[in-house]
């Protein structure tokens, strides 16, 4: 039989890893149980305020506590044992959750509100984001890398595929004062299988000479930053994918007026994620490439490019599968970015590093929140969401051509042995 699909279909080997496959599975369980808030919030910000502006004011909300909380959660993930630091993180994300759950429940109708609270949340996913990527090292070899990566972000973008259907249901389903806590509940629920997976994590104590949590230690993370031009130029074209070309929070606005509301927002919130797990199921190939920076500017590139074409589509099924196209570059960029600083950076900076990229990667997009808001207020919907996709395309390239330290990157020789492997550290699992 041919070797074909196997060396298209996902790499399933991390997964023989029992701590890898507890923590893959709570974390699939939770961001899935995330995305009804994500979903639900910039809907009933936009019923409040019938302002795409506001909607925006998300997205500044949540960069703020990024900025600051991203990098001392990083410095904390080499400092710390991960595992309780994940914990603590989780329950601050939880209490979140609660407050969006009260406030709609009450029926208190202040946007005021949910700024504070999309702000509560961004603090704690700034301390967990970093440190549960900084574990994944810790869990499975070196070489397996990339496909826990990819199994991690697959599964992600399947929760916000189903995430947003699921919410969409539930709009078109009951009046919007019912529908927002049904999903602000549901969002509480789930959570509680990702927080039993970190329970069950061993003991992830730090490894080298012992660091402190402070500035000393954030200013040790940007020293080495600045001596790794791949990793600065490969978080520089992340930036300009997600702040100029993300298009989210023109989706309520969009669906309103090109599609009649209702279900049509979840498809549109669930359209970019569609593309990213077909992308992840068929990703086999991605762990043979090894020009994995110029794989990364492409993927950029292509992301833009069909961003820009999905503004123009006025048939809902014909923005969702451009979407989709997009999504699937969005994938393949982000498992080259994330690999190539796990691989690149040493375990004693993977924390600090991985929290400049929550910066990075998470809010990015909220800054283009603000970006997408801003322009559509001035400009319009349509300039705002196609201007910004070609605009980010045209940059990515300019970037490559200017500094081509990232598209001359190849990744490491492969190890041999492409069986499972043990834990790089014996780390027991419990009970």
């Amino acid at each position: 039989m041919s070797k074909t699909p196997r060396r298209w279909a996902i790499d399933l080997r991390p997964l023989a890893t029992p701590s890898y496959r507890r923590m893959w599975i709570g974390t699939a369980f939770s961001n899935y149980g995330y995305q009804f808030t994500a979903v639900a919030v910039p809907v009933e910000m936009f019923a409040l305020t019938k302002d795409s502006f506001w909607v925006g004011l998300l997205g500044i909300a949540a960069l703020v506590p990024l900025l600051i909380f991203g990098l001392w959660g990083g410095a904390l993930a080499d400092a710390m044992d991960r595992r309780r630091l994940l914990i603590i993180g989780s329950v601050v994300m939880w209490l979140g959750t609660l407050g969006f759950l009260v406030q709609s429940l009450a029926q208190w109708d202040n946007p005021w509100l949910l700024l504070v609270f999309t702000a509560v949340q961004s603090c704690a996913f700034a301390v967990t984001n970093p440190t549960r990527s900084a574990i994944i090292p810790r869990l499975v070899p070196g070489n397996l890398v990339p496909a826990a990566n990819t199994l991690s972000f697959t599964t992600g973008e399947a929760a916000v595929v189903l995430g947003p259907l699921t919410v969409g249901v539930i709009l078109a389903t009951w009046d919007l004062h019912t529908a927002l806590p049904i999903a602000y509940a549901c969002d509480a629920l789930l959570f509680t299988i990702g927080l039993w997976s970190t329970l069950r994590l061993p003991p992830i104590p730090p490894v080298g000479q012992a660091t402190t949590a402070g500035l000393r230690s954030v200013v040790e993370g940007f020293r080495y930053l600045a001596g790794a031009p791949v990793l600065l130029l490969s978080f520089a074209i992340d930036i300009i994918a997600m702040t100029i070309a993300m298009p989210r929070a023109l989706f309520p606005e969009i669906a309103d007026e090109r599609f009649g509301g209702g279900a049509a927002v979840g498809f549109l919130f669930s359209a970019i994620a569609i593309g990213s797990v077909l992308g992840g199921l068929t990703s086999g190939w991605i762990g043979r490439v090894r020009r994995q920076g110029l794989a990364l500017v492409a993927a950029v590139v292509a992301w833009g490019a069909l961003v820009g074409l999905a503004g123009f589509a006025h048939s809902l099924w014909l923005m969702v599968v451009v979407l989709a196209l997009a999504g699937a570059a969005d994938l393949v960029s982000a498992v080259f970015r994330h690999s190539i600083l796990l691989v690149y950076a040493p375990d004693q900076m993977r924390g600090r590093l991985q929290g400049v990229m929550t910066v990075v990667v998470a809010g990015g997009p909220r800054l283009g929140d603000l970006r997408a808001g801003g322009t559509a207020a001035l400009w319009g919907v349509g300039a705002a969401f196609s201007g910004g996709g070609f605009a980010a395309a045209g940059l990515a390239i300019a970037l490559a051509l200017v500094f081509p330290a990232l598209t001359r990157y190849r990744s490491p020789d492969p190890e041999p042995d492409p069986r499972p492997a043990p834990a790089p550290e014996p780390i027991s699992s419990g009970p």
